[in-house]
């Protein structure tokens, strides 16, 4: 008989974002069954964003917040977020470990100056 694979994690745990896209996998293909298409992804990560946009529209922003809002949590919505941006890196094949390092490298040497030289940020 196959064990269930325990997705639990013990809230002082770290992840890396390379194990963040092996649970995820292991996840979908359990659990969830299989992947969606990177199309369908792509609208479910839209969707996740625009409901992080509206607590932190409503939350932090010139809009009034409605009473229903004020229990979201906005960590769980970011982690939806993550959850599906990780869902399709995996479907993609983009390591997003490497992809970050990358991105990191290439804003560093692109923007090296360029805020500290911006007088609107003084």
């Amino acid at each position: 008989m196959n064990t269930p694979l325990d997705f639990s994690t013990s809230s002082a745990e770290d992840l890396t974002l390379r194990e963040a896209q092996e649970r995820v996998h292991a996840w979908i293909t359990t659990v969830g069954v299989r992947y969606f298409n990177e199309l369908t992804n792509l609208a479910i990560l839209t969707e996740e964003v625009g409901e992080l946009a509206r607590i932190v529209a409503r939350r932090y922003g010139e809009q009034s917040e409605k009473p229903a809002d004020a229990a979201l949590d906005l960590g769980d919505e970011m982690a939806d977020v993550l959850w599906v941006l990780l869902a399709l890196a995996n479907q993609c094949g983009v390591d997003l470990t490497d992809a970050l390092a990358n991105n990191l490298e290439k804003k560093t040497t692109r923007d090296r100056d360029r805020h500290r030289n911006n007088p609107k940020l003084a």
